[in-house]
């Protein structure tokens, strides 16, 4: 249940370690429930707090903190010396909460069924006793916050008890405890969905020091790393192969079952595991920067955050009380039937429409998550829904971001186009520039041979040198070849200029002095980009925009090819931001799409931001959703996922006052009996909250998105 409580005098009266893990503790603590919304908040600015979780009905409250500004010790005396002050004029914060001590719904059907077998005088008195828990419960938060739905279910067994109606007070006890201990494992079972996106990595990582192969701590493992993992082994970082081949599930990431084949040069994600092979791997992101302990903490606040629409159906619950109660009395005075009364205030509003709509969005929250897709709260998936224009950066995004060759030219008829490629990559295969990433994939499609070559010279943002046959070989850049090495390109103009006119990135190769050959390269347009957009289009995005810092011509070109409603070249990344905020003063609901550290301005100035998987660490914290998987499809998913749970949201929330409007009407009337309006009341809010839980129907979209070499050729 949810209900709306007030501040108090008081603070923390006890507060025991229950488990403790470097930057992460586990409490168990007593304190008054009406001191609890101003603790969290409380607790929730204390310095080094990170992200703080109060689970009530386990009295357990758990805090993720910076271990560098604070210790555990330090931060139970800081939570033990809070005091909140009562404040009686604030609005009464809303904060989630089940039962203060739930009652087994078996004791509750033993009172029943000793309540028919026993006499009167016997009975009565044991159905009091059975319905005492109740009661005081109803009576403190009377007492505390005013009516609640708990008021109103004491007041019906009250006045069924001062009837003498021992079935209709033990029943509704009973079906009370019942509804109670199954709405509670709904909404721990949505809790209990998003954290098994949790992937734990252990606590030991071999590393490779002086040579040697060594169990270290994982959080002993440093960035520059050198990480092994074996087949059956979790992978513990975020990093780059280094050497090794093994085939790696990722399904825990992306939701791909298909293992993915890895090498020397491919990315791998901390909380995968490699079912055959061994990898050496560089670490990039360890410990808490690593995409599974990213996970974590975005799972924490998926838990803790609130929808729009959650917040309003609870307010709106709790604003339905105090009629249900008029409501009542209203058929009393009627009537003059007090039974009449006790059918009306069996059933309420506040359980359905509190609970569904969380329970609805945390079941999508995990759905999206097993399908490559990190929301980072109900509110993050709400606003996805309601956006109407849709915001592309090109490069990492609409394309994909990594370079591949395109073209092969070479100057000289004893080697061929393959020749030339194979040539480069056999120098350029130790180097980890994007560049020579791209030559080294070109040269594997190609199938070519390996030119034996002696140690490679690495020249700092010009290029690599080697020795071949006793002749110096160079690839880089124009001015490493044609400034540094002295090499004479002039007279290959003619041949150069159309792949510079076409935006292409250019990569000389010189050999014994001379210019041997150029290769092009150019970042792709992902082949399921179209198809996105226009998927895009039939899920209600009324337009849909390209930014990009590239040249004017060639995004033009994108944006026919993709054919978008506005293309914007050649932009800086405040002026991006400038577009979003130009385009928002317009009315528009803005989802931008981005992967680089300069779109973090433009994601966080949007409706709602969503991260490519391969974006930088500020866009991926920034950003609202992130996706686990390179596809572009997925943003696609993310919007169909976001509508249909918003038409859940939706018509859970009709249903709910359909069903209990009915209900209310027909116990005023005298048409139900108490004992009919629980299990009608009861019944039916736990098919809406199973509603709320099921899966949603996503025909969702997996691609193959392999680039490669595209035709080589020979120049001249």
């Amino acid at each position: 249940m949810i209900h709306a409580m007030t501040m108090s005098a008081d603070g923390f009266h006890a507060l025991e370690f229950a488990h403790l893990l470097p930057g992460r503790v586990r409490f168990r603590y007593r304190a008054p429930r009406s001191a609890l919304p101003a603790l969290i908040l409380a607790v929730a600015a204390l310095p080094g707090v990170q992200v703080q979780r109060f689970n009530p009905n386990a009295h357990s409250l758990t805090i993720r903190f910076d271990a560098s500004r604070v210790t555990s010790a330090q931060l139970r005396r800081q939570i033990l010396a809070l005091r909140v002050k009562k404040e009686n004029d604030a609005p009464a914060p809303i904060v989630e909460k089940t039962p203060a001590a739930p009652a087994h719904p078996g004791r509750g059907l033993a009172v029943l069924l000793a309540g028919l077998l026993l006499p009167s005088a016997v009975a009565l008195p044991l159905a009091a006793l059975g319905a005492l828990p109740l009661l005081r419960e109803g009576a403190q938060d009377f007492s505390q916050t005013g009516i609640t739905s708990h008021t109103l279910e004491a007041l019906a067994v009250s006045i069924s008890l001062m009837r003498g109606d021992t079935l209709s007070a033990n029943a509704t006890v009973c079906l009370l405890e019942l509804g109670e201990q199954l709405e509670a494992s709904i909404a721990r079972q949505s809790d209990d969905l998003l954290k098994r996106l949790l992937n734990p990595v252990g606590e030991r990582v071999w590393v490779v020091r002086d040579g040697q192969e060594m169990a270290i701590a994982a959080d002993a493992v440093r960035i520059g790393d050198t990480v092994a993992v074996g087949a059956g082994a979790v992978i513990p970082v975020d990093g780059t192969v280094l050497s090794g081949e093994a085939l790696a599930n990722e399904a825990a990431m992306t939701g791909e079952s298909a293992p993915v084949e890895k090498r020397r040069g491919a990315r791998v994600t901390s909380g995968t595991h490699l079912e055959e092979g061994r990898l050496r791997i560089y670490a990039e992101r360890v410990g808490a920067q690593t995409a599974v302990a990213r996970i974590a903490e975005y799972v924490e606040r998926s838990l803790a955050a609130k929808s729009a629409t959650q917040l309003s159906a609870a307010r709106l619950a709790d604003r339905l009380v105090p009629t249900i109660l008029g409501l009542a009395g209203a058929s009393y005075l009627v009537s003059g039937n007090a039974r009449h009364a006790a059918a009306v205030l069996q059933a309420d509003y506040a359980c359905a429409l509190k609970l569904a709509t969380p329970v609805a969005f945390k079941a999508a929250m995990y759905q999206a998550g097993k399908n490559g897709i990190l929301v980072k709260g109900a509110d993050a998936l709400e606003r996805l829904a309601e956006a109407d224009t849709f915001v592309f950066d090109k490069t990492g995004t609409l394309t994909f971001g990594n370079l591949i060759v395109t073209d092969s030219i070479a100057f000289d008829n004893a080697y061929s186009a393959e020749d030339l490629i194979c040539l480069a990559a056999s120098v350029e295969e130790h180097y980890f520039h994007p560049l020579a990433l791209a030559v080294v994939e070109a040269a594997r499609a190609a199938g070519g041979q390996h030119f034996h070559h002696r140690e490679v010279e690495f020249v700092v943002a010009h290029g690599v040198a080697s020795e071949i046959e006793g002749k110096r070989i160079v690839v880089g850049s124009r001015h490493f070849i044609e400034d540094d090495e002295g090499i004479d390109i002039s007279t290959h103009h003619a041949a150069l200029a159309p792949l510079i006119r076409e935006g292409k990135t250019l990569l000389y190769i010189g050999f014994g002095g001379r210019l041997l050959g150029v290769l092009a390269l150019k970042d792709s347009l992902r082949g399921n980009a179209a198809e996105t957009i226009a998927r895009l289009r039939a899920l209600g995005a009324r337009q849909i925009v390209m930014l990009t810092g590239d040249h004017r011509e060639r995004a033009a070109d994108y944006g026919r090819l993709l054919r978008l409603d506005a293309v914007h070249a050649e932009l800086m990344p405040e002026e991006k931001a400038a577009i979003i905020q130009r385009l928002k003063e317009e009315g528009a609901k803005i989802a931008f799409v981005g992967d680089g550290i300069n779109d973090a301005p433009a994601l966080a100035g949007a409706h709602v931001g969503i991260a490519m998987q391969r974006g930088a660490d500020v866009a991926r914290l920034t950003a609202d959703v992130a996706l686990l998987e390179d596809d572009i499809a997925r943003v696609a998913d993310a919007r169909a996922l976001a509508l249909a749970t918003l038409a859940r949201v939706s018509g859970n929330y009709r249903l709910t006052i359909g069903l209990n409007t009915a209900i209310l009407a027909a116990a005023a009337l005298g048409a139900l009996p108490p004992i009919a309006a629980s299990v009608l009341h009861n019944g039916s809010t736990l098919a809406i909250l199973s509603n709320a839980l099921r899966r949603y129907r996503i025909n969702y979209t997996r691609t193959s998105q392999k680039n490669g070499f595209s035709p080589a050729r020979t120049g001249e």
